[in-house]
């Protein structure tokens, strides 16, 4: 077994601040039976409780999560290499470093920039991060020598969506104060892009930042305050299908905002608007980058579920779609973005713990690695699912090891 499990980091901290298990355990609002297993590493929390107890253990999530990983991952994949220079493309954002030779024309930028998004919506860190710290500079200086405002809007809107990919990069292989300076970045060439719905989408980024670290009420000011924003730029009579999938997105992160802050209720009102606005689409989407439509809905649905403790339901709910489509659970459409299939499999994977199925647990990572094998890898719960299985395990699976090293859980 690699680095220590998330429940030996809780414990551990919860020594040193203290603490009995049931003192950290009431802070939370869990049981301590429940805290033991986590403690134990029998189960795994979810992202929203996991929050809850760094916080209450007065550290970040990325404390107990042990990221950024550094277990041999780095050396073969060559994924992490590209971090040192993107803090430097980061700390230089508004006077960046002389280029060796003229930026490219903006057109040929845009397109590298939409193969770039592609390749983050794909989780295809590998061959994405090398081409972020030159790109981001071509384009800086192309915003910086633009010949009219209608040419520098438009560098700095592909620069946004640049710095989109670094905060995406940075957030899923651990880097989350790069993450968080990402995100600054997006802000500041939204801002100088003059197009409404990027900066909303900015703003959306930031949300998504807080409530990773459990800043719930914040987050939950913040995109409510999107939603008016987003009304006032596009009257509900008239909502473009960018504007309709930026509102969804909206939508999909309050549910997330509230069932993680203990309000299951509330997230399921926020899930019935977002199955309205995606009825208005018709069909998934992917505007502004915003992964949203029927899929996505459904896909945060087994989440909420998952979220507030009702993993019974959430597989339940597999199967009641799955016979929609004549089989045994319910399967994503191949159209879907990548990242997001292979977050629903985790998810799943860890909801198939909960309720004791071993072999289904590991059969969804599994298929959340082939969709995605990068984001599998570097994602906390593939980890803390992996290491329960591993410690589970009494027949010496050696597909199931083979697995654990791999991730290095």
């Amino acid at each position: 077994m690699g680095m220590p499990h998330v429940g030996q980091q809780i414990r551990e901290l919860r020594k040193v601040r203290q603490l009995t298990v049931r003192g950290l355990a009431d802070r939370v609002s869990i049981s301590v039976s429940l805290l033991e297993k986590f403690e134990a590493g029998s189960r795994t929390p979810t992202a929203g409780l996991l929050a809850n107890l760094a916080r209450a253990l007065g550290v970040g999530p990325d404390r107990l999560t042990g990221q950024p990983y550094m277990n041999g991952a780095e050396s073969e994949d060559q994924v992490q290499a590209v971090i040192p220079e993107l803090r430097r493309v980061l700390l230089t954002y508004d006077n960046p470093d002389d280029l060796q030779a003229a930026a490219r024309p903006l057109p040929v930028l845009a397109a590298e920039m939409d193969l770039i998004s592609e390749m983050r919506q794909n989780g295809q860190y590998v061959p994405m991060g090398p081409l972020l710290p030159g790109v981001l500079t071509e384009l800086t200086h192309a915003a910086l020598t633009a010949r009219d405002d209608r040419e520098r809007r438009e560098a700095y809107w592909w620069l946004a969506r640049g710095y989109r990919a670094t905060n995406s990069l940075a957030h899923k292989l651990g880097y989350h104060d790069l993450s968080l300076t990402a995100v600054e970045r997006v802000h500041w060439a939204a801002d100088r892009s003059g197009d409404s719905l990027m900066q909303v989408t900015a703003a959306y980024l930031k949300a998504g930042a807080m409530v990773r670290m459990g800043s719930f009420s914040s987050a939950r000011r913040l995109l409510e305050g999107l939603m008016v924003e987003v009304d006032r730029i596009q009257p509900e009579n008239s909502y473009t299908d960018q504007a309709l999938a930026v509102s969804g997105a909206l939508l999909l992160k309050l549910a997330m905002v509230e069932v993680r802050d203990g309000h299951p209720e509330r997230a399921w009102e926020r899930l019935a608007e977002a199955r309205e606005t995606a009825a208005l689409l018709r069909d998934d989407s992917m505007h502004y980058e915003m992964s949203f439509g029927p899929t996505n809905v459904r896909i945060h649905e087994v989440a909420t579920l998952i979220d507030s403790g009702d993993t019974e339901q959430a597989l339940a709910r597999l199967r009641e779609w799955g016979a929609e489509q004549d089989r045994t659970e319910w399967e994503l459409p191949s159209g879907i973005a990548r990242e997001r299939a292979s977050h629903h499999h985790i998810d799943v994977a860890a909801a198939r713990l909960t309720e004791g199925d071993r072999r289904g647990a590991f059969a969804d990572l599994a298929t959340a690695r082939g969709i995605s094998p990068v984001h599998t890898r570097f994602h906390p719960t593939t980890r803390h699912v992996t290491g329960a299985l591993v410690r589970l395990d009494r027949t010496q699976d050696e597909a199931l090891a083979a697995f654990a090293r791999w991730t290095g859980a």
